[in-house]
């Protein structure tokens, strides 16, 4: 009897020990946005006042656009859609209005969106006419058979679509062009960390349901139609509702060759690591091949991660209990 009580009391221990140790899942939020403006050489002896005044401003207002739209019932495909637009039609970011010039002096534009609700996803590559390619991404994922448009039939499907399309003298600034002009001046490469530049957003609206997209005018002085990672659905852009939705900016050639923002997916999804754990990961498999830039991303719980190896990435974050984070420096 005195053993079957021992044995008993030792059950009972055990039981108590394994509730206070047992692993419980976060506290879901309502909804989450998080964007990105590029990452790079950012630093803040370089930018003056009045020019940092002007980014701060321009998150904080595709912030508030996107947290309308979730606060209000909206999807998370259409918080990414119309928080990107507010960045594509800003002079200050490499995509849409402010898209850089390639080395025969054009702009070649980039875009992809993924909802993580059933996997679903499209992108464009190349174009140089439509003036939010965020959108000519997404009715390519809702309106087509296909995942990616590039260049001609790219432009031609989105007029067909009832989207915007401009002369291409809409997207110069003259910001873009010179620099463009100084690089081929002085016969020289620019440095990785100069080269490139993104805009993107990552969602969980009240639905549960996650979405991402990411925009961007290339790289400097690109030549042969060179496309990066943005529009590569698994490198630049990825959403699964069973783990995150993520969307990066760097030098694309190293996004691409890891498949970064899906990699993060998938080591949530089979290693059921936490996003900031497996975004540690991938940024020390960006460290290791010399790969620069960051990314933000959400979990489904609406846990923001944003994260870069370069001094400066601008980038927000706002939620459902009312918080808004804006940074551009590391």
């Amino acid at each position: 009897m005195k053993n079957v009580n021992l044995l008993l009391s030792a059950l009972i221990a055990i039981s108590i020990l394994s509730c206070k140790t047992s692993t419980k899942e976060p506290e879901k939020l309502k909804y989450a946005l998080c964007i990105h403006g590029g990452a790079g050489t950012i630093l803040k002896k370089n930018i003056t006042p009045e020019r940092e005044k002007e980014y701060y401003d321009k998150l904080d207002e595709a912030l508030t656009v996107g947290d309308s739209v979730l606060k209000n019932g909206g999807s998370a495909l259409d918080a990414v859609e119309l928080t990107i637009h507010i960045l594509e039609n800003s002079p200050l970011f490499n995509a849409g209005k402010g898209a850089v010039f390639t080395h025969s002096g054009k702009n070649e534009l980039d875009a992809s969106i993924m909802w993580g609700k059933d996997l679903n996803a499209g992108a464009v590559a190349g174009v140089g006419d439509i003036k939010n390619p965020i959108s000519a991404a997404r009715k390519v994922m809702e309106n087509s058979e296909h995942v990616m448009l590039s260049g001609e039939g790219a432009s031609l499907f989105a007029s067909q679509q009832g989207l915007s399309i401009v002369d291409s003298s809409y997207f110069f600034t003259e910001k873009r062009w010179n620099y463009l002009q100084q690089i081929l001046n002085k016969e020289r490469e620019m440095t990785r960390t100069d080269r490139h530049g993104t805009v993107g957003c990552v969602a969980l609206d009240k639905n549960g349901n996650l979405a991402a997209g990411t925009s961007t005018g290339g790289m400097t002085n690109k030549r042969f139609g060179r496309i990066g990672d943005s529009p590569v659905i698994g490198a630049g852009t990825y959403a699964n509702n069973n783990t995150c939705a993520v969307s990066c900016t760097g030098h694309g050639e190293f996004f691409i060759r890891l498949g970064v923002a899906k990699d993060i997916s998938a080591l949530m999804e089979y290693q059921n690591l936490s996003l900031n754990e497996a975004t540690d990961i991938v940024m020390d498999k960006l460290n290791n091949i010399d790969g620069s830039g960051g990314f933000v991303a959400l979990d489904k719980f609406g846990n923001p991660a944003m994260k870069m190896n370069t001094s400066g990435m601008y980038r927000g974050y706002v939620n459902s209990k009312g918080v808004k984070e804006k940074y551009i420096y590391k």
